[in-house]
């Protein structure tokens, strides 16, 4: 038996449970993996909250972590006991001190990078690769307005599009998060709770918008996101930390400029194992390069989830979170 975060029924944080369960043997073209670090990502509250309806309950919950094989099934021939590995998609599990996961879905990790970055940059880190390199092509001398700056996605997309050559706007709660993702290379901070951002984005564009804006908040930011694009610019939508964007009348789009609208995910993206290891690796590249540090700002035993998802939700955290098992 091991200990993992389960919910029963869907809900708030009050709904995770600390429970025992039995991981078992892999199975063909399966390893188990002792988890030595979970990351913490707003689509987990997704899962647990019932907005992303999980395939059965109980059901343990999360998708990102690192660990070590500690036993290979029949059929895995590219990993062996001992391997260190990290992981940023399904199956759901990954809240659990031990786990079963196909082979095919796991990325090598080289001893430069330790299991609590891995864990905190893979879902994120990878997020970042397919919006700013594959979703829209960002080049260097464009300027991007990028939602929740000082998040964990936002951290690494201000370090990324600060290296690609690209000026980057980013939205924020409080002067401290402006500090800091101005420390992680965003050029223009603004606090969308005392400012109105499309008009500060307008002034620092003298007036065109933004080619893209790239949207991890949803509901609240979806007609602003809209008027700060210029003609026949990309609204990416990739999240929905305020709420699920509401049904919108697609004749807004070409009133505002012929715009296009996306609605991605990672799990997309990354559905094949070629493009899953084209992306790790451009990640992996970028980070071991120095040019995108992983900062893990908050630590939280695997035990205690329900003050973690507590405090992702109230705003409270900033970066990226890791549970350590």
């Amino acid at each position: 038996m091991v200990k993992a975060i389960r919910i029963h029924e869907a809900g708030g944080p009050e709904k995770l449970s600390w429970d025992d369960i039995e991981v078992g043997d892999p199975g063909e073209g399966e390893v188990r993996l002792k988890q030595a670090a979970v990351g913490l990502n707003y689509i987990d509250t997704y899962h647990r909250s019932g907005l992303y309806p999980v395939p059965a309950l109980p059901a343990v919950i999360g998708l990102e972590g690192a660990g070590v094989v500690e036993a290979v099934g029949p059929g895995v021939s590219d990993l062996k006991e001992g391997d260190r590995v990290a992981y940023a998609n399904p199956p759901l599990g990954a809240y659990a001190e031990a786990r079963l996961m196909p082979a095919h879905r796991l990325i090598k990790m080289p001893d430069s990078i330790d299991d609590q970055t891995a864990a905190a940059m893979m879902l994120q880190g990878m997020t970042v690769e397919y919006l700013i390199r594959r979703t829209f092509r960002v080049e260097k001398g464009q300027t991007v307005l990028f939602h929740a700056a000082a998040g964990g996605v936002g951290l690494i997309a201000c370090q990324w599009l600060n290296h690609l050559g690209a000026t980057v706007i980013g939205t924020v709660g409080s002067e401290e998060k402006a500090e800091l993702a101005k420390a992680h290379g965003c050029h223009h901070t603004v606090l969308y709770r005392d400012t109105d951002f499309v008009a500060a984005v307008k002034d620092l564009t003298d007036g065109k918008g933004v080619p893209v804006v790239y949207d991890g908040v949803g509901k609240d930011t979806w007609d602003g996101s809209l008027d700060c694009l210029m003609p026949r610019g990309m609204m990416v939508s990739f999240g929905n930390a305020s709420g699920p964007v509401p049904p919108t009348d697609l004749g807004i789009l070409s009133q505002k400029g012929s715009l296009y609208v996306t609605r991605p995910t990672l799990m997309t993206y990354t559905a094949s194992r070629e493009d899953l290891v084209e992306s790790a690796e451009a990640l992996i590249d970028v980070v071991g390069s120095g040019a995108v540090k992983i900062e893990v700002k908050q630590t939280y035993p695997l035990s205690e989830a329900r003050q973690a998802h507590e405090d992702l939700e109230g705003r409270k955290t900033t970066g990226s979170t890791v549970f350590t098992v």
